[in-house]
């Protein structure tokens, strides 16, 4: 196994810079998720650390050596794509031994190779299948374990699950999770839903236009989002987000930019002038007779909870609840956010505020 250095790199086609001085460090052993919109960036910087796109700027290391002019063949690595790319004449084995036959490796060792990457993998019983008499799933697992076989030090993941049905991707999330945990490897994995880079990394790098916008654990960038823009792609349903200020007569209100006021947890202790987005993400919401009055728009139960559509002033927000509330569309309910729910973001630059800054002690109630 190795360590990833991402130094500086930047890609450049032409004049049209797509990759700007990007820094990530990926621990050797770590599981490292890219992810964001399409054209973000992040398929082409895996495609750099695979070889198999120039590096305009910065270094790239492996294992503490710089690759930037290496052949991909002699980085080390195995990269798994979005389509199987299985040969079709071949059977699971000997798509599985085809790298190995091309090293003309010894044939017990190939066989070994392949039969405990089929092991892991739950492949056996398919060995001297066909790709077309296997699914979706299964074809996944031998293109996995194609790459398993070479026994590299990083493997690279390029949206692997997006030609999956919703059913497999949940299944093969868990399997390549797992893998990860039996071959303690360092993955660096490429994928627009952020569902799957919450639930599969160790670490994640949201990225936006080329530039990286944070690093962090799943949690700590679901719980503590630098900026507008992660605050908004991490989580589903997304983060509501309201715009107004602290109201100056009373700093545990938030005046909204449709005049509606917004009951807050404790009182906020910043300039009333200023400009903000007030950010509460949908589960922070709770029934409480002191909170604000919002009316109910639309009803979506998804079973292990209720998504509620709730309009303020004209501005629709999102309530998730798990218990079994009786409401309807024009129905009222009084909303209050949990302490820990509150989110305050500068409305210029996009950037979270430290809640240090502006949080006050709320004093007990006698």
């Amino acid at each position: 196994m190795a360590s990833v250095e991402i130094m500086n790199a930047v890609k450049a086609y032409a004049d049209q810079q797509v990759l700007h001085n990007v820094n990530i460090h990926v621990e050797d052993g770590e599981f490292v998720v890219l992810v964001g919109p399409s054209g973000c960036g992040k398929s082409t910087l895996l495609r750099m650390i695979a070889g198999l796109e120039d590096i305009t700027g910065g270094e790239i290391l492996i294992d503490g050596k710089v690759v930037n002019t290496k052949h991909p063949k002699d980085r080390d690595i195995a990269m798994v794509f979005q389509s199987y790319a299985l040969y079709p004449h071949m059977t699971v084995e000997e798509n599985m031994g085809f790298s190995l036959r091309m090293k003309k490796k010894d044939k017990a060792e190939q066989k070994r190779r392949v039969d405990e990457s089929a092991r892991i993998l739950n492949l056996t019983n398919l060995l001297d299948r066909y790709p077309r008499q296997l699914s979706g799933g299964q074809r996944q697992r031998v293109a996995m374990g194609r790459a398993i076989v070479r026994d590299p030090k990083v493997f690279l993941f390029d949206e692997p699950l997006s030609n999956l049905d919703a059913k497999l991707r949940v299944q093969m999330r868990a399997e390549i999770k797992s893998l990860h945990q039996k071959l303690k490897t360092t993955i660096v994995y490429v994928t627009h839903d952020q569902i799957e880079a919450m639930t599969m990394a160790d670490k994640i790098v949201v990225m936006h236009d080329g530039y990286i916008e944070q690093i962090g654990s799943p949690l700590e960038l679901y719980d503590h989002p630098e900026n507008l823009f992660v605050a908004g792609f991490m989580g589903s349903p997304s983060m509501n987000f309201i715009k107004g200020r602290v109201d100056g007569a009373d700093p545990q209100c938030f005046l909204t930019q449709s005049g509606e006021t917004l009951r807050l947890p404790y009182p906020v202790d910043i300039d009333s002038s200023r400009e903000l987005v007030l950010g509460i993400r949908p589960e922070h919401f709770e029934v409480s007779e002191e909170g604000t009055e919002f009316k109910v728009v639309v009803i979506e139960p998804t079973g292990s909870e209720i998504q509620v559509i709730l309009n303020l002033g004209g501005e629709n927000v999102t309530a998730a609840f798990r218990d079994r509330l009786s409401l309807g569309p024009g129905d009222k309910v009084r909303l209050a956010m949990s302490k820990n729910g509150l989110h305050l973001f500068d409305s210029e630059s996009g950037k979270r505020l430290n809640p240090d800054l502006y949080m006050q002690e709320v004093s007990p109630v006698h």
